[in-house]
């Protein structure tokens, strides 16, 4: 567990300076350079990702019980889960979706941290989603006060609003299907 929990320290601290001290985020990047900063953020990150990915792979089922899930909340997740994808996917081609949500991946992330807390009621599951929905809505509400970085991005466009649907929905389609079952090792149907 304690793998685990360095990892979600790891992962969520770097993720969280922005949202604590963006003046230190700037200072840092001015200090290293742009680049260098992504550099080290991003080896932490990954790092991090794997040692929370890994410790709660190893200790998923070790885990105490803290509530039991009701059978048809899978239904409900299953549902909820159905914008995520293309909330994630409009991130990267902004057209409408995009331009009304604002920040659709931290919007994604909430619902998808939301429902998986529906469905799962163990101890590290709760740590785990309960860990990314504090963290996305956090950062969404301090998205209010900060000033946005310019990050390269497609031209928004109306077209991108029908890739976002159609990528989105073959992958929520893969998931339910079997990608679900490979990556995490649970099936969805079934």
């Amino acid at each position: 567990m304690l793998l685990f929990i360095l990892g979600l320290i790891l992962f969520f601290g770097l993720h969280s300076i922005s949202i604590i001290n963006e003046p230190f985020r700037n200072r840092m990047a001015a200090k290293f350079g742009d680049v260098s900063w992504k550099i080290g953020y991003s080896v932490v990150s990954i790092l991090g990702f794997v040692l929370m990915v890994y410790g709660y792979g190893h200790y998923r089922y070790e885990s105490t019980v803290l509530y039991v899930v009701f059978p048809w909340l899978t239904h409900l997740t299953m549902l909820l889960m159905l914008p995520v994808f293309p909330l994630l996917i409009a991130t990267y081609f902004p057209g409408r979706i995009s331009t009304y949500t604002r920040h659709p991946m931290l919007y994604a992330t909430i619902i998808w941290s939301f429902s998986h807390l529906l469905v799962n009621g163990r101890l590290i599951d709760v740590l785990l989603f309960g860990a990314f929905l504090v963290w996305a809505i956090l950062d969404l509400v301090s998205m209010r006060s900060r000033v946005q970085r310019s990050l390269p991005e497609v031209p928004n466009f109306w077209g991108n609003d029908l890739i976002a649907l159609v990528l989105g929905i073959a992958l929520y389609g893969g998931f339910l299907g079997w990608l679900h079952s490979a990556l995490i090792g649970v099936p969805v149907l079934g």
